[in-house]
């Protein structure tokens, strides 16, 4: 399937799941999410893989089926060296896969990387010392060898990475020390924080006010712990729920919250440290912010 069409004024503000459904023929919503997932979609001239970004009348939207999926360009491999590799990772990109089949994560990018660039051995095997969230972006480590893998995950289970975020959150939040312990269903479905002190794991970010923006704030995040989705479900119970979220924004809408529009969920993993897991250097790498997430923070700056 390939097909290209302009948004009229009827489907404005919908959202690209919805018009690339329609415009497919009534294909089931699985396909029409997929199709963007999987960047055979584009808006203007960009790859669009959010199903849930708003789309407005006059964008021109592309459908190729048998489009390729954008590779890990080799700018993007920050560091490499015998043990370990850092790159930047794009959002929408899944660190690892999460289904049997799933293909065009963190790791298969990196070894397209190596094969374009015409190394030898571009099957080494990489093994997962942490993960990001596939809608966040930024610097993601793997390891290269199995003894460097055991020394990095000593080294997170110790606290002792360092890791910053950036990110854009509803509302006026001030610096802060968030600490809750987390479960994988507070009682409605959701990961979120425990009310019984002998359930759940610890979790504890710290948050500082960079910028304020037009009903949100720049801030920087550090993690003192690492766990699954912390950033997202300690800023959202606060009352601050990252700009671009679409799961944990329950509480916020149900109080009666308008959600900023966003095409991409506002966070980026920026900066990256840790010892090398052989030599001992200490090893510091940071990350810029992507296009697409300054672009979204122009706008909230022109809108103050």
């Amino acid at each position: 399937m390939k097909l290209d069409f302009i948004i009229s004024k009827e489907e404005d503000g919908s959202t690209l799941a919805a018009v690339v459904r329609s415009h497919a023929g009534d294909i089931p919503w699985s396909r029409a999410r997929g199709l963007c997932e999987r960047s055979k979609v584009r808006v203007g001239s960009e790859v669009a893989n959010d199903p849930a970004r708003r789309v407005h009348r006059g964008e021109k939207i592309e459908i190729d089926e048998h489009a390729k999926t954008p590779k890990l360009a080799l700018a993007r491999l920050v560091f490499e060296d015998s043990q370990v590799v850092v790159i930047n990772k794009p959002p929408g990109v899944s660190s690892v896969p999460y289904e049997k089949r799933e293909t065009g994560t963190a790791m298969d990018l990196i070894r397209d990387a190596w094969r374009d660039d015409g190394r030898k051995g571009s099957d080494t095997p990489l093994h997962v010392v942490h993960r990001i969230d596939k809608d966040t972006s930024g610097l993601l480590l793997f390891a290269k060898t199995k003894p460097a893998e055991r020394a990095l995950q000593t080294l997170f289970r110790a606290h002792d990475i360092e890791r910053t975020y950036l990110c854009v959150v509803h509302g006026k939040l001030t610096d802060r020390r968030i600490e809750s312990r987390l479960v994988q269903d507070r009682g409605d479905g959701l990961r979120g924080s425990s009310r019984k002190l002998n359930l759940g794991k610890r979790a504890v970010t710290h948050v500082k006010t960079v910028e304020e923006l037009h009903d949100a704030t720049l801030c920087e995040v550090k993690l003192e712990t690492g766990k699954t989705h912390q950033i997202r479900i300690h800023l959202s119970e606060n009352g601050h729920p990252l700009v671009g979220e679409r799961v944990y924004i329950r509480d916020f809408v149900k109080n009666e919250h308008t959600p900023i529009e966003s095409p991409r969920l506002l966070l980026h993993a920026a900066t990256l440290g840790f010892a090398h897991p052989v030599s001992g250097e200490v090893l510091r790498f940071s990350a810029p912010l992507p296009d697409d997430f300054e672009r979204e923070l122009a706008k909230l700056r022109r809108k103050k």
